[in-house]
């Protein structure tokens, strides 16, 4: 796995910590908050494994 990969990764969890902490506590915006945080953090995997995709191809 690549740094992108893995921050991708750590960044879709945090927003699910962030999205549950959201709705149990009533806070729309932290709810909010985590699913951008979600995204963010698949569009980072997403390239993370485009990349090492590339990389494989070239060797």
């Amino acid at each position: 796995m690549n740094k992108n990969q893995t921050e991708g990764r750590a960044d879709e969890a945090k927003g699910k910590v962030k999205e549950v902490a959201g709705k149990v506590t009533g806070d729309k915006t932290k709810e909010f908050e985590g699913k951008t945080q979600q995204q963010g953090g698949k569009a980072e995997a997403k390239y993370g494994d485009v990349k090492s995709d590339i990389k494989k191809e070239k060797e």
